[in-house]
């Protein structure tokens, strides 16, 4: 059975965007381009590997194993065509990268200008999630996550500033209204602004740590958002006086500047170290991302 390799490969695009609309805008294929080239997959295949409704295209049980099977083969050929980037004058294709909100805010708009203009021939596609997950299973090079969350197989390089601390702040027409805490405990009779990863896990406790004495407090709230697309809810609520927020200090800052916000606890906020590109140690590195580590290695890439 003869298959064209494109329509295998508009196949995975589509079931992974979760829809042909999203699937044209991130690979550059048309709606219809795409649309076409599946239906004439399943009918070679005989089978049906999408479901289709108005609101979402998901893969049939089928299409799942197939999916299953096919990421991992078509990974290894986009490798093998990858090689003959190694005679161009500079690299080319494109580069996909699964990071976390907090770092497609505080850390790569420092360093994707000036990445795209010393690499011109390469596309990059950033993926916001805050989960850690498979960056081959979910269709991309590599990832962006903090240490603590990065399995023993994957190869780590650092990105970004090494040292960060998570701040707490209110504005002041809420202090005023409430007091200042003192200490961390203090919070546990304040409006706390709270997070909630996707997985339903929250955001507290909230740690804090001065001069080796470490502080958990489980403070409540009147709001709780989604980590990542919530977030700056949050931080308007906070200036908007409905209660305290635990975020990155980098996040807040021009807040602190502009006086919307002010900071608390500050002898307590907590350093941790700052995030790490990672991609698997088990498979070769595409010509994009090598471009991409050996850029941040650079003078231009330091923050």
């Amino acid at each position: 059975m003869k298959i064209d390799l494109s329509d295998l490969n508009a196949f995975v695009e589509v079931s992974r965007a979760g829809g042909f609309r999203e699937a044209a805008r991130v690979g550059g294929n048309s709606a219809s381009f795409l649309s076409e080239a599946v239906r004439r997959l399943e009918t070679r295949l005989g089978v049906r590997l999408l479901n289709r409704t108005t609101r979402s295209v998901v893969p049939t049980e089928a299409g799942k194993v197939l999916l299953q099977r096919l990421g991992p083969a078509l990974t290894e050929v986009e490798l093998a065509l990858d090689v003959v980037n190694g005679f161009r004058d500079r690299p080319a294709g494109m580069l996909r990268l699964n990071v976390p909100v907090s770092a497609a805010r505080l850390v790569l708009p420092a360093i994707v200008p000036p990445f795209l203009a010393t690499y011109p021939d390469i596309r990059l596609e950033v993926v916001t999630e805050e989960s850690f997950v498979d960056v081959l299973a979910a269709g991309c090079d590599a990832g962006i996550r903090y240490d603590e969350r990065l399995e023993q197989d994957m190869i780590a390089v650092p990105i970004g500033p090494r040292i960060q601390r998570f701040a707490t702040a209110a504005s002041p027409a809420y202090l005023r209204r409430n007091g200042r805490p003192q200490h961390p405990g203090d919070l546990l009779a304040h409006a706390c602004l709270l997070g909630r990863f996707s997985s339903g896990v929250m955001t507290t406790p909230w740690e804090f740590e001065r001069g080796g004495e470490v502080v958990r407090v489980d403070p409540t709230g009147p709001l709780i958002v989604r980590v990542g697309g919530g977030t700056d809810l949050a931080v308007d609520a906070a200036i908007a006086g409905t209660g305290v927020i635990y975020l990155f200090e980098d996040w807040l800052r021009p807040h602190f500047t502009s006086g919307a916000l002010e900071p608390i606890l500050e002898p307590w906020w907590q350093r941790f170290s700052g995030p790490f590109l990672y991609y698997p140690g088990r498979r070769l590195v595409p010509a994009p991302l090598r471009a991409f580590i050996d850029f941040l290695k650079s003078p231009e890439a330091r923050i």
